[in-house]
């Protein structure tokens, strides 16, 4: 099964294994990873699920929607490697991302 690794704001580190398809805050939620919140449930409306996805890996995870950049828009501390792990979906060809969580998502 594909994994991530979350990395906290404190470099401690969380690999969760993840099905295909499932989101990787639905994962974070699941395993309980600190730091995601996923306030709206995945639905894209809150913000409260910010990552920074490592470089090496942001051509495999895809660009932001339209609507996701509009919330990535509001963030404290937006980086150009922002996301949403809500609209981030696992596959095989993500096996392995690297995302670093916040020290805060408000």
């Amino acid at each position: 099964m594909p994994k991530v690794v979350y990395i906290d704001h404190q470099d401690n580190e969380y690999v969760v294994e993840v099905e295909n398809g499932e989101s990787l805050m639905q994962a974070a939620l699941d395993n309980d990873v600190p730091s995601i919140l996923g306030d709206c449930g995945g639905a894209c409306a809150c913000a409260t699920c910010h990552v920074y996805v490592d470089p090496s890996w942001m051509e495999k995870a895809g660009e932001p929607s339209e609507t996701e950049t509009e919330m990535l828009d509001g963030l404290i501390d937006p980086q150009p490697t922002s996301r949403l792990c809500c609209q981030i979906f696992m596959s095989d060809e993500l096996d392995g991302i690297t995302v670093r969580l916040p020290e805060s998502q408000f």
